[in-house]
């Protein structure tokens, strides 16, 4: 196969970034234990999608064509602009999300991960992760993604019943999923995740429940199990307001997940988190940083981030909200360094219940850990 020169080029560019990252890591060492104030997780948000799915109403927009350029480079803007501001030195880990950021190109990823390996220290084994859809990640693409620095991939699988990928507006099919999960779980060996939902309209549970037993013979070491949200505005809400569809039966979606849930535990899976699985321990450290009150940046249109910022009176932890609209964000970074749209101080009160909700989310609870984190951010405000 022959690639084309500028595609060919940005290949040749993202694996020679993502070799620069291994080599200084490996000369560099590891540096000495950061505080939790000056390390984070970077969450970066790829707000386009191919369609929009039915029960789908995130922070996504379908164009008719994407300038990559401008959006790689504002991407890489606000990261060294919100790296510096919190004065993070140390990324645990990057998540690609969206939207549907296997639809970005590799040289993206990889300028994005440049970028904060530039403005912080990122380790060589730092988790990695991108979310892709089956329709959008053939093995080839995958392996881009690899080269570029991606070492975890999280599918949107959602269903292996044709008939509920239609219903859900997903754009593969069943065998398209199970496809793309075999050549992703031999790129990325233990480190593939799946979402599954529950709760769909119509639904029953002994069908639902094969389809999860024919998903353990073939997944890797992390899934997720997700219940339906009708959202209003979308497709399916609409569908089921005006008697379309039948609305999800929450007696019937609480069987399934108490089932899978025992099914799950019976494979070797662990329920880290309300709708988490793992085994090998394949957590997601992404995610956990959250459930743990860690900090993190937000990057790209819609992004949420939460960080004390360096250099103000006090250091308070602030919620930070980015512009939502993918054109509005990219004029405010090419002006400002960022598109923060919103900021919030979080109080004492705030920080504590936030700590206590994410805490109940896990199986370990609300841990000494997370406390003395939260009670350290309080005294320091």
């Amino acid at each position: 196969m022959v690639l084309p020169a500028a595609r060919a080029r940005g290949l040749v560019a993202a694996a020679k970034a993502a070799q620069r990252r291994r080599r200084v890591d490996s000369r560099g060492g590891s540096p000495s234990p950061e505080p939790a104030s000056r390390r984070a997780a970077v969450y970066v948000h790829w707000p386009y999608c191919e369609k929009r799915c039915s029960y789908c109403n995130f922070n996504k927009y379908i164009p008719r064509g994407v300038e990559e350029a401008a959006m790689r480079n504002c991407l890489v803007t606000e990261v060294h602009t919100l790296l510096r501001l919190s004065g993070v030195r140390r990324v645990e880990s990057v998540f690609f999300g969206g939207g549907t950021p296997s639809l970005a190109s590799p040289h993206t990823v990889a300028a994005v991960l440049e970028a904060v390996a530039q403005s912080a220290h990122l380790p060589a084994d730092s988790e990695v992760t991108l979310e892709a859809n089956p329709t959008s990640a053939p093995a080839s693409r995958l392996a881009e993604f690899g080269a570029a620095g991606v070492n975890r991939l999280s599918i949107g699988l959602q269903s292996l019943d044709d008939t509920e990928l239609q219903l859900l507006g997903r754009t593969h099919s069943s065998s398209d999923a199970l496809r793309t999960l075999a050549e992703a779980r031999c790129l990325f060996p233990g480190r593939v995740s799946v979402d599954l939902m529950l709760g769909l309209p119509a639904q029953q549970v002994g069908p639902w429940l094969r389809q999860l037993q024919e998903l353990l013979h073939h997944c890797d070491d992390h899934l997720s199990l997700y219940q339906l949200s009708l959202e209003r505005g979308t497709a399916l809400f609409a569908q089921v307001q005006q008697g379309a569809l039948p609305a999800p039966d929450p007696e019937l979606a609480t069987e399934m997940y108490q089932e899978g849930r025992a099914m799950l535990q019976e494979a070797g899976f662990r329920q880290y988190e309300v709708s988490n699985f793992a085994r090998n321990g394949a957590l997601s450290t992404h995610n956990w940083t959250y459930w743990q009150c860690g900090q993190y940046l937000g990057i790209g249109p819609g992004a949420h981030g939460r960080f004390m910022l360096q250099g103000a009176e006090g250091h308070t932890r602030e919620a930070r909200i980015q512009t939502l609209e993918p054109d509005n964000w990219m004029k405010e970074v090419m002006l400002f360094g960022h598109g923060t749209r919103k900021r919030v101080p979080l109080g004492k009160l705030e920080l504590l219940e936030e700590a206590l909700a994410m805490g109940l989310r896990t199986d370990v609870g609300l841990t000494h850990q997370v406390r003395a984190k939260v009670l350290y951010t309080i005294s320091s405000s």
